[in-house]
């Protein structure tokens, strides 16, 4: 996606409606974190005045992706090593949370199904060496797990934090050496949300989004250039 796919405003509200569009474009990386936000620039390309286009900004402020200024302007949000930290533990306590409402009898099935959707779009991204893409399946199976939850709360809470963690890994894109790795990973996730009891299943949860907390602050602290 770049700043030339923003649509116009159709069926949603139009504060949403931008508000949805700045997210994507941020998850995308069209938007990168220090990037500036130019309301004439931006009112123009969604072909609507500054009042709601400055709503949506501020909603995005809220909820952490941008960041005002005074005097300056609103910035795409740049993010510490505890951010990351924050933002990880912030997503195992709620996708821990989903899992103990999707694994019940009647959503069991629902779960590993939607999952799988992911992990076969992961395979297919991870055959032809595509790592962006085994990541975006990669947001898009955990996504699905909070989903099956049916909590509206903890999907809204979700959509943003996978916003913050496409920000965490910016133009790393994937932390994962071997793209097999991160598929097998996820299968065995797939597998546990099938067989396992939710206390199981919680607890293979909390060890992979440490991992990828671990792997995240590793690359991050990978010299550049050899220095």
């Amino acid at each position: 996606m770049t700043l030339e796919d923003l649509k116009p405003v159709r069926r949603r509200s139009t504060v949403e409606h931008i508000a949805g569009e700045l997210r994507a474009a941020i998850m995308s990386g069209s938007l990168e974190p220090g990037d500036q936000l130019g309301e004439a620039d931006l009112a123009e390309r969604f072909s609507v005045s500054r009042g709601p286009l400055r709503e949506a900004m501020q909603r995005l402020v809220s909820e952490g992706v941008l960041l005002a200024i005074a005097n300056r302007g609103v910035f795409v949000a740049e993010l510490t090593l505890e951010d990351v930290r924050d933002v990880y533990r912030t997503r195992s306590v709620i996708e821990r949370g989903a899992v103990e409402i999707a694994l019940d009898e009647r959503r069991r099935a629902e779960l590993h199904r939607r999952v799988q959707r992911s992990i076969g779009q992961m395979r297919r991204a991870a055959a032809r060496g595509d790592g962006p893409a085994v990541s975006d399946a990669d947001q898009a199976f955990h996504e699905a797990l909070v989903e099956c939850s049916h909590s509206p709360r903890l999907i809204r809470a979700m959509r943003t934090l996978l916003v913050e963690t496409r920000m965490c890994l910016g133009e790393l894109r994937t932390t994962y050496p071997d793209l097999e790795t991160q598929v097998h990973e996820h299968e065995a996730l797939a597998q546990a949300f099938l067989d396992e009891s939710p206390a199981k299943v919680k607890s293979a949860l909390l060890a992979h989004l440490d991992d990828a907390v671990d792997r995240l602050v590793s690359k991050r602290d990978e010299p550049v250039n050899g220095d």
